[in-house]
C-alpha cells in the first residue's frame, strides 16, 4: 500500500467510515489515478472534471455510481491532501428520480414458494419480513434474535447505526425450523464454515434463479424485497415515521418515496372525472 493510499485509509478509519465505504473510496481513487497514470497529488480540479465526464459519457455510469467517485475524490483532496481550493467545485451528478420496483403480497408469496432450499428461503424471508438490507441479513447473529421481545437487533447497519425491527411470528417458526436442520452457532446464516457469515452474493444469485423459476415477469433482488416490505407497511396504514425507523433511514425524504408507490393510497383517491355529471 503506497503512502497516499495508506494515509487516506487511516483518515477514513479515524472518521469511522464503514469498511464498505473505505473499500469503495480507495477503489475509485485508484481508478482515477490509473486513468491518468499519475499520482492524485499531481492532478487537480480540471483533471477530475475530465475523469467524471469519461465516467458519464464513455462508461455511461449511473448518477449514483458517479457520485461515489465524487465523494471519494472530495474526501481525498479535502481531508487527506488538505487542498485549499474550493472542493464544492467537484459537483455531484443529478440523480435520476426513478421509483423502485415492488412486488405485490401475492407476488412475494409466489417468489418465496420458488425457493426450495430451507436456508436460502430463511434468508430471503428474513429480508422481506424485517425490511433489511441484504448485508444486514447476512451479518445477523443468533444473539440478535430475541423471541421474548419479538425483535431483531440490527448491529451497525448503514451509517454505523444499531436499530431494532419486529420479529414476525411466521418468521420465528421458519427460523426455528431452519435452526434445527443447520445448527448455526454464532452467525445466523453462516457461509462455508460456521465461523463466517454467508456472502451477499449467494442470496442475490438465489433471487435471480427464483425469479425465473417463479414465473414472475418482474426482476427480483433482495433490495426489491426491502422496497416491497416498506410499501406493504404503508398500504396497511403504518405511518412514515415508523417505516423510517424500521428501515434505518436517516432522512424522511428517503422514506417518502414509498408514498408514490403505495397503490392502496391511489385506489382510495377519487378521480375528478368520477365526480362529473353524466355526459
Amino acid at each position: 500500500m503506497n503512502t497516499l493510499r495508506q494515509r487516506m485509509w487511516e483518515d477514513m478509519r479515524i472518521r469511522n467510515l464503514s469498511l464498505t465505504t473505505q473499500k469503495k473510496y480507495l477503489r475509485q481513487v485508484a481508478s482515477f489515478a490509473n486513468y491518468f497514470n499519475k499520482s492524485p497529488r499531481l492532478l487537480g480540479i480540471e483533471d477530475i472534471r475530465v475523469f467524471l465526464l469519461y465516467l458519464a459519457q464513455e462508461r455511461k455510469l449511473s448518477a449514483s455510481s458517479i457520485n461515489v467517485t465524487v465523494s471519494a475524490l472530495r474526501f481525498l483532496y479535502k481531508v487527506t491532501l488538505g487542498c485549499q481550493w474550493d472542493i464544492e467545485k467537484i459537483y455531484f451528478a443529478r440523480r435520476e428520480k426513478k421509483l423502485p420496483v415492488v412486488l405485490s403480497p401475492d407476488e412475494v408469496a409466489q417468489f418465496l414458494k420458488a425457493v426450495e432450499n430451507k436456508k436460502h428461503k430463511a434468508i430471503l424471508m428474513t429480508t422481506y419480513a424485517a425490511g433489511l438490507r441484504i448485508l444486514e441479513t447476512t451479518k445477523l447473529r443468533l444473539s440478535d434474535i430475541d423471541s421474548r421481545r419479538m425483535t431483531i437487533r440490527i448491529q451497525q447497519g448503514k451509517g454505523k447505526k444499531d436499530r431494532y425491527v419486529m420479529l414476525s411470528e411466521k418468521l420465528l417458526i421458519i427460523l426455528r425450523d431452519y435452526w434445527k436442520e443447520y445448527q448455526p452457532s454464532s452467525w445466523l446464516f453462516y457461509g462455508k464454515t460456521k465461523d463466517d457469515p454467508i456472502s451477499t452474493a449467494t442470496p442475490r444469485q438465489v433471487c435471480r434463479l427464483a425469479s425465473y423459476e417463479s414465473g414472475l415477469k418482474k426482476r427480483v433482488t433482495p433490495h426489491i424485497l426491502r422496497h416491497s416490505f416498506a410499501t406493504h407497511l404503508l398500504e396497511q396504514g403504518t405511518n412514515l415515521r415508523t417505516i423510517q425507523i424500521l428501515l434505518g433511514h436517516s432522512s424522511p425524504s428517503s422514506t417518502a418515496v414509498y408514498t408514490h408507490i403505495a397503490v392502496q393510497n391511489l385506489k382510495a383517491t377519487t378521480s375528478p372525472l368520477d365526480t362529473l355529471p353524466d355526459m
